[in-house]
């Protein structure tokens, strides 16, 4: 089911599938959000929780037992309950259950809040431990972004632009996906990624140290700033040697498996650890820009 709330702004629908964003729509009638085809990418907006991408072998260890789960973690293929809602924000949850524990052992609550404020969309990522053991998890956001968004632009009239200069780390990728390494990443002008559909041919590009602003955009059109101050990884990706029209960024807390060796949660540095009866909140946004 569909729920949608709005502004002066913007209009933003969400499904209780995944409690996933399905559209951001301008007022002006630009949608900001790509919209899914199964030739590129049939998704939109997934929420990672409680892992990001994904597992050697499909597995990993807790409580020194062997367990399986989907890349992503379980959110994505999940129906959450709409528990709040009013013009301008609306609260989406998933409760653990007996099918939720047989990936991840833990009695959790998974609260995402999408929330309007003029040109801004506030995502709210909410954990409680309702476990009697800690909680180790990742998560993070994967919402695509249409590439043009203007009549008359092309993929490659866009660019990536961070919100001050920096020196980034890439993190490296066997072909199968899992961590080999860092090495340093080259920024036009210290600020700047330029698209072409070639910069994903390999795959993902996540990088770290970074600032926690990124905007995408072309000069006088259309674009989004996704600020991301709670999380210390950012993905850049769309369908590897294709020419699919979008962008995804992805904030993340956290990285997948490193090769060849099954995650051990409790030994996973960059997890969350979440005592029993705490409650964990990371909020980042979404702001969109209109000429």
């Amino acid at each position: 089911m569909l729920h949608t709330i709005r502004n002066s702004h913007m209009s933003v629908t969400v499904s209780q599938q995944g409690a996933e964003l399905q559209s951001i729509l301008g007022t002006d009638g630009t949608e900001y959000l790509w919209q899914g085809d199964a030739k590129y990418w049939a998704d939109r907006a997934i929420n990672i929780f409680p892992y990001v991408a994904r597992l050697v072998e499909g597995s990993y260890y807790l409580d020194g037992e062997k367990h399986q789960m989907s890349i992503h973690g379980i959110a994505p293929y999940r129906r959450f309950a709409l528990t709040h809602i009013t013009e301008t924000e609306m609260v989406f949850t998933l409760d653990a259950d007996t099918d939720s524990r047989k990936e991840y052992p833990r009695d959790f609550r998974f609260s995402i809040g999408y929330r309007l404020f003029g040109d801004t969309l506030e995502v709210t990522f909410e954990v409680e431990n309702r476990d009697e053991k800690t909680m180790y998890f990742g998560l993070g956001g994967h919402p695509g972004f249409n590439v043009p968004m203007d009549p008359g632009k092309t993929f490659s009239d866009y660019r990536i632009r961070f919100g001050t200069t920096s020196t980034p780390f890439r993190v490296g990728f066997s072909s199968d996906c899992f961590v080999n390494g860092t090495s340093p990443y080259q920024l036009e002008n210290g600020t700047d990624i330029p698209l072409s559909h070639g910069l994903f041919d390999e795959d993902a590009i996540v990088l770290g140290d970074i600032p926690h602003s990124v905007t995408l955009d072309t000069s006088g059109g259309h674009g989004v700033t996704v600020t991301y101050p709670g999380m210390q990884y950012l993905g850049l990706w769309h369908m590897p040697k294709t020419d699919a029209p979008y962008v995804c960024i992805e904030p993340w807390c956290s990285l997948p498996s490193q090769e060849g060796t099954i995650a051990v949660f409790e030994e996973q540095e960059d997890l969350i650890r979440l005592p029993a009866d705490e409650i964990y909140r990371n909020v980042w946004t979404i702001q969109i820009h209109t000429p």
